[in-house]
């Protein structure tokens, strides 16, 4: 009966992960995007009207490069345009090689995915007007905490802007600022546009390593966050159709991109400071553009600047790991870019109890071993309660035999004698389900806990053991699993029936198989829970076989 309910389990979990990642597939779907091929600089400054959107010109034009080292960012800036075209995180390994830094940014290769700025009005500078630069190269020296670039453009009669990078030490935040001097005679009405230049591919699509559990999905596309609207994620299909829904006018919120561990964000209103949006409301804008690209973006409208005055704006732009320690100290909801789906109410609590036993013991591996030990003795009770009633079974397995061979073919009368039986003894034989079922949410959970947590990408744990959230190399944990899973089904009570019990002995070695896709962090967790259960099975069965013999002692 062990057996049964524990391939029930299985079954069902499998089932709701299967059902969920169609879902997942089907409401988010990743796009296939034809390659942008980079044009020629545009010739002149496109004419914009004060107030509105910024002219759709997706091609990337080309200049200077200035480059730009901190402790946390090798990054290049294009003079034209001014945008940030390339940014590698220097604290995280390229997926197909640990070794060299993850590229999040980039404008060449298997991925397009810029941040771009502009000033909207006429002969105003944009993202494709040529900006000077003093340097070629920054650097962030021992001892300094930050380090500005500064790039110059002029503006019709007598205007002046400056766009800012300010790169600071030990932080993923990059601030871009402006600052517009007005040396005409007339006030100069602007606004500020920032946006993220995207293609619709999944992050992941290009590369050779194998993913987890024949590809688990996870969503990649812009998001907005605003306090009436909360968050809100649209998919690329959405945008394809014209049917993306989302709050277009807020006085506060971030808008991003987001990808599986990483993601990029203009934060108009930062946590605890004054929102970017000043007195009139952002404009925040989602849509698809020419070549496969998608835009991200969010407009600011400025008051009127007068002749001689100068106005600052400054707009965090966020572009690192999902990482829960940062992330929650960005902009109020930011930590939702860290996608749990669904079962965010579990995952999030899970990941809470997973990140805290981290900070003592300094070891994922380890973590999840007693997070393990955490979750299996608050199932306790229940689990013994379980096993009771399995070992009860287990001793009424002979009185099941002998009726069997009493009714033989007459499967009515056996039934009936059997229910008489658990009647008589006092057992329940749906007794030991609940804690399978309560187990479900509880394994789904922690399955989405570590398939968003960054915090266990490329996180060693002992030996071979090298990313945890990827799957075994050499197979060992999902062996010792199946293993496991073996004795459990030694130690349960065997079917009456000889050809049922070859299945329960066979079936859970061939659910084991799915195991060996699974990201090893989540088969340490099982093996870990299958042994515990053992453990605590065979002492109740046999503390149940002592209290039998005392009886007819």
């Amino acid at each position: 009966m062990d057996t049964r309910r524990l391939i029930l389990f299985i079954a069902i979990s499998f089932g709701i992960l299967f059902f969920w990642q169609k879902w997942m597939e089907h409401r988010y779907p990743q796009t296939s995007n034809p390659a942008l091929t980079a044009s020629a600089p545009a010739s002149g400054t496109p004419a914009t009207t004060p107030g509105a959107a910024p002219q759709d010109a997706a091609s990337l034009a080309k200049g200077q490069r200035i480059k730009v080292t901190t402790d946390l960012f090798a990054a290049e800036i294009d003079t034209a345009g001014g945008d940030l075209r390339q940014l590698q995180l220097l604290k995280h390994g390229a997926l197909d090689n640990s070794k060299q830094p993850f590229t999040l940014l980039q404008d060449s290769g298997a991925h397009t995915y810029v941040a771009q700025t502009g000033l909207i009005g006429d002969g105003l500078p944009t993202h494709k007007t040529t900006f000077t630069a003093s340097q070629n190269a920054y650097a962030l020296a021992d001892g300094q905490n930050k380090v500005d670039v500064r790039l110059e453009a002029a503006g019709p009669d007598g205007v002046k802007v400056a766009k800012i990078y300010t790169f600071t030490r030990d932080s993923y935040v990059i601030n871009v600022s402006y600052e517009i001097v007005n040396g005409g005679t007339k006030p100069l009405t602007t606004s500020a546009y920032f946006r993220l230049l995207r293609d619709g591919k999944s992050a992941d699509a290009a590369s050779s390593t194998p993913s987890m559990f024949g590809g688990a999905h996870t969503f990649t596309g812009p998001a907005v966050y605003t306090d009436s609207g909360k968050f809100q994620k649209v998919d690329f299909s959405k945008l394809d159709k014209g049917e993306a829904t989302y709050v277009q006018s807020a006085k506060d919120g971030w808008v991003a991109m987001i990808q599986h561990y990483f993601a990029s964000a203009w934060i108009m209103s930062p946590l605890d400071q004054p929102s970017s949006c000043g007195a009139n409301a952002c404009r925040y804008d989602l849509k698809k553009l020419p070549d496969g690209l998608y835009s991200a973006g969010a407009i600011v409208d400025l008051p009127a600047i007068a002749p001689g005055a100068k106005k600052d704006l400054t707009v965090e732009l966020y572009a690192g790991p999902q990482e829960t320690a940062i992330i929650d100290h960005i902009a109020p909801g930011f930590d939702l870019i860290k996608d749990y789906g669904i079962f965010t109410v579990f995952s999030k609590p899970i990941f809470w109890v997973l990140d805290h036993i981290h900070k003592v013991v300094g070891n994922w591996g380890w973590s999840i071993i007693l997070l393990t030990m955490l979750i299996k003795a608050l199932f306790f009770p229940l689990a013994a309660k379980s096993y009771r009633s399995m070992a009860k079974m287990r001793k009424l397995a002979p009185r099941m035999e002998q009726l069997k061979e009493r009714h033989g073919d007459d499967k009515v009368k056996f039934q009936q004698a059997t229910m008489e039986l658990y009647k008589t003894e006092k057992v329940n034989p749906l007794g030991g389900c609940l804690p399978m079922l309560v187990q479900i949410p509880i394994f789904i959970s922690l399955y989405w806990a570590l398939l968003a947590a960054v915090e266990l990408r490329q996180a060693p744990w002992i030996l071979w053991i090298h990313d945890l959230s990827v799957k075994d190399p050499y197979y060992v944990l999902p062996v010792l699993m199946t293993i496991s899973m073996y004795v459990q089904t030694l130690l349960s009570p065997p079917p009456p029936d000889p050809m049922q019990a070859k299945m329960m002995k066979i079936m859970p070695l061939a659910f084991s198989v799915f195991f060996f896709f699974f990201p090893a962090g989540l088969v340490i967790y099982w093996v870990v829970n299958n042994c515990l259960s053992i453990a605590q099975q065979y002492y109740i069965t046999r503390q149940i076989e002592k209290q039998d013999q005392v009886v007819k002692a």
